[in-house]
């Protein structure tokens, strides 16, 4: 934990529609809840906005708080899980595990912080149709044809989450309408399973668990009827994280649920909405072979996590600029480390993650130490570890990179080039890879290279 006394924290509530002062209730264990991958297949672009959003948000609450406990949970039973088991042939088991390994892959390699506790549903389902027998014994739900539901119009709270008319809501939209609900929008809590897929004893028969009370009951089996922070993607306010509170609140009455709600914005490609019948749909595998995971991560906080982000190659081209610039200010300053963490960035941070600030506060203390200020060069470092970034050296960053050994044998065939007086080879080999972003500069002890943006000059 920093020095820091607690500030202020200031956070977008999406229940309550503005930016609010963060109260936790219990300022000395601050509880959070984000909904973690359906594993399935690789993760995608949005859902690494999503865990960024969160890693910075956790890691800011680290800062202010003496103990934060970080629950991120795993749907692996879903429908999507047994249709993709089915298409590739394999048992569910062996597909949810090889995906879950690959998204903690994935998110490790961008910097992504693991969560204190990792919950899979198929392990907690004795919770799920405990709080289903609740809600049913209580009212709020009700049993038909192999199904338990969740009644919505027993519950007058519906709709203030996502803003949406409740009525409108009743009515079914954007939601399954089955002969056998009261209301177009009430939602499966329990669904009959046949012999071939996942599938449970219960009291209403075997069965799985809707989604929506998979994070209900592992939110409150970890963080309790109250906690104070439940996240995710704008996509997720409705229906998932709307029936999330509706079950929460009527199965314990007497707690919050979550305190706050904290959303982040879609995310594009080049303008677009990403699909894959438009192309240009991106895993986080895709672009990691495309740009060092630094540029990845900054190019995600140059946009305020509330904005739609518009992902592109112009913008990691930018990215990894901006980096150059941070790494020249280490450069200055060999062996800096990192001091205390600068109030302009602090402050930036508890204004509802002000990420864009924050960054435009490290090009001042870059300015800075490349000017020769030792203070400001700590002061960076301390920013870029707050952000998870700038944790390499400066020679591993200029130098870095999966294609060293590629780039190395270039500089070789360039030098023999040369030798044997075919300079146009030699020229042609440099005019290359700077085309790559990489710059060959030849000197009294021989020829070395630089990162610089690809297309550059030298």
């Amino acid at each position: 934990m920093s020095s820091h006394s607690p500030a202020r924290l200031r956070l977008h509530d999406s229940r309550q529609r503005r930016i609010v002062d963060f109260q936790p209730i219990d300022p000395g264990h601050v509880r959070l809840y984000y909904c973690g991958p359906t594993v399935y297949d690789l993760a995608h672009l949005g859902n690494l906005r999503a865990n960024l959003t969160a890693d910075l948000l956790v890691r800011l609450l680290r800062v202010l708080y003496p103990r934060v406990t970080y629950v991120r949970n795993v749907t692996d039973v879903d429908d999507k899980i047994n249709a993709r088991a089915a298409e590739l042939g394999i048992s569910i088991g062996t597909l949810t595990d090889a995906t879950l390994a690959d998204f903690h892959a994935d998110l490790a390699a961008l910097g992504v912080l693991p969560p204190d506790i990792e919950p899979c549903a198929t392990a907690h389902v004795g919770e799920m149709i405990a709080m289903i027998a609740r809600l049913v014994e209580d009212g709020h739900a009700y049993e038909a044809e192999g199904h338990v539901l969740f009644s919505v119009r027993d519950f007058p709270g519906y709709g203030q989450l996502s803003g949406r008319d409740p009525e409108a809501l009743l009515a079914g939209a954007r939601v399954e309408v089955a002969p056998y609900k009261r209301d177009g929008g009430d939602f499966v809590l329990w669904k009959p399973s046949p012999a071939e897929l996942p599938g449970w004893d219960s009291p209403w028969g075997r069965g799985r668990p809707g989604w929506h009370i998979e994070c209900s009951a592992m939110s409150h089996r970890y963080l309790g009827e109250s906690f104070d922070i439940h996240g995710g993607g704008t996509d997720l306010i409705f229906p998932h994280h709307e029936n999330e509170r509706a079950q929460s609140l009527c199965a314990h009455p007497h707690g919050e649920f979550a305190r706050f709600w904290v959303h982040n914005a879609m995310l594009l490609v080049d303008g677009e909405k990403m699909s894959k019948s438009l192309g240009n749909f991106l895993t986080i595998r895709d672009i990691l072979a495309r740009a060092p995971a630094e540029a990845i991560r900054l190019l995600l906080m140059r946009t305020h996590y509330r904005s739609v982000l518009d992902f592109s190659d112009a913008g990691l081209i930018e990215a990894r600029r901006e980096l150059d610039r941070f790494y020249r200010g280490l450069e200055a300053h060999p062996g800096v480390v990192a001091g205390a963490l600068p109030d302009s960035v602090l402050s930036a941070l508890t204004d509802d993650l002000n990420t864009p600030a924050v960054l435009a506060a490290m090009h001042r203390l870059a300015d800075a130490a490349i000017a020769g200020d030792a203070r400001a060069a700590s002061g960076l470092r301390a920013a870029g570890a707050q952000l998870g970034l700038l944790a390499l050296d400066p020679s591993e960053w200029f130098r870095g990179g999966e294609d060293a050994v590629e780039i190395e044998a270039a500089i070789t065939a360039r030098l023999e080039a040369r030798r044997v007086r075919d300079f146009a080879r030699a020229d042609a080999i440099r005019a290359e890879w700077l085309a790559r972003g990489v710059a060959m500069e030849d000197g009294p002890a021989g020829t070395t290279w630089r990162r610089v943006p690809a297309g550059g000059t030298a």
